[in-house]
């Protein structure tokens, strides 16, 4: 069985955590968050996403930290409805972090 990890975030900068899995039977995300920092690294959140959000299975997320998920409103609004895993504390936080992360684009 062949598994390629993407790094899409956090490689060259410290935010903006976005890794693909691809495995046999699909692809997901672990983690999907906002770039922060100087002009040059917040353009980054402008950039097309890498990869079709639509191919995505499902988004592991590991904490609700802004550079961590900041970037799911933007994966929703270009078309990803997968299922999303996370700890009962990380998504009682979502609750008022997403609301800001999308002010924020």
């Amino acid at each position: 069985m062949t598994v390629t990890l993407h790094f899409h975030g956090a490689a060259g900068t410290v935010t903006g955590s976005c890794y693909r899995v691809e495995h046999p039977q699909g692809q997901f995300l672990v983690d999907c968050g906002l770039f922060q920092g100087n002009k040059s690294v917040r353009d980054l959140n402008l950039k097309p996403t890498p990869f079709n959000p639509r191919e995505i299975d499902f988004l592991l997320l590991t904490h609700a930290h802004i550079d961590h998920a900041g970037l799911l409103p933007k994966l929703y609004a270009e078309g990803w409805r997968g299922p999303m895993w996370m700890t009962e504390p990380t998504a009682g936080l979502l609750e008022y972090l997403l609301p800001d992360s999308a002010g924020i684009q």
